[in-house]
């Protein structure tokens, strides 16, 4: 149930999650672009460092805004996928595997943006660990920079403490179909749940492909202290009807 076993095996299929990933990037990569420019007008003009790229949703979207992008995942595999779909598109980016609890010796540079988006910082479990990655983090960012991360709102989703996510179905090209969906296994009264991802795809015949991870239940009280202990000011929280983003993001400035 590792982080890393959960992101290579799903690095083939993660596409399958959105409708459409390809327009996916590219609306992710602006909609950021857009909310970063309100911070830093130089935008794009800067260097960007995601270090959870994944298979390369926001770092590819903002290399296409025209930032140069270094990105880096815990997971081989989603990094190998993420340089195919950059090096496919004729980008110039580069890439690498670290952990962000240990980047200030696995990465090189600092950066005007370091981003980590889409849910990443919540699959750390314990105070050590995430105290840990914040001053990695901090030691990314450059005098002056900005941090940037999205996580789910988990103020509002520990009131229901939900079981599932809802199910969708979508056409493929081909003709088959994909339903996706998700379960949470709570453990007892903790914030932290066992993610079951299921992307099931046929049309006469199926195949269900399983997926399975932990969070923490993070909220956004228990975020900020972590990055005001690094080093990081002006912690602010922007909710999805002011940044256009679909999660809440927090961002952090560098002195």
């Amino acid at each position: 149930m590792s982080v890393l076993s959960f992101y290579d095996q799903l690095a083939d299929d993660y596409h399958l999650i959105f409708k459409d990933w390809q327009a996916g990037l590219r609306q992710q990569g602006q909609i950021l672009h857009d909310f970063i420019a309100q911070i830093r007008p130089q935008a794009p003009d800067l260097t960007l460092y995601d270090c959870s790229c994944g298979i390369g949703t926001q770092a590819i979207g903002l290399a296409l805004q025209g930032y140069t992008v270094h990105a880096t995942d815990i997971s081989p595999l989603s990094v190998e996928r993420a340089q195919k779909e950059a090096s496919a598109l004729g980008l110039n980016m580069t890439f690498g595997v670290a952990d962000f609890r240990s980047l200030t010796d696995d990465v090189d540079g600092k950066f005007d943006v370091v981003l980590s988006c889409d849910n990443a910082l919540p699959h750390l479990l314990t105070e050590d660990d995430l105290a840990l990655a914040a001053q990695n983090l901090f030691s990314k960012v450059k005098s002056g920079g900005l941090l940037l991360i999205s996580i789910r709102d988990y103020d509002e989703l520990l009131k229901a403490r939900p079981h599932t996510t809802p199910i969708t179905v979508l056409d493929n090209v081909d003709g088959n179909r994909r339903i996706r969906f998700q379960v949470w296994d709570w453990q007892g009264d903790s914030p932290i749940y066992v993610l079951n991802q299921f992307i099931v795809s046929g049309k006469d015949n199926w195949t269900t492909h399983h997926y399975q991870t932990k969070y923490r239940a993070l909220q956004r009280a228990e975020i900020t202290p972590f990055l005001t202990q690094a080093g990081f000011e002006d912690v602010q929280w922007h909710m999805p009807e002011t940044s256009g983003y679909y999660q809440p993001i927090v961002t952090a400035q560098k002195a």
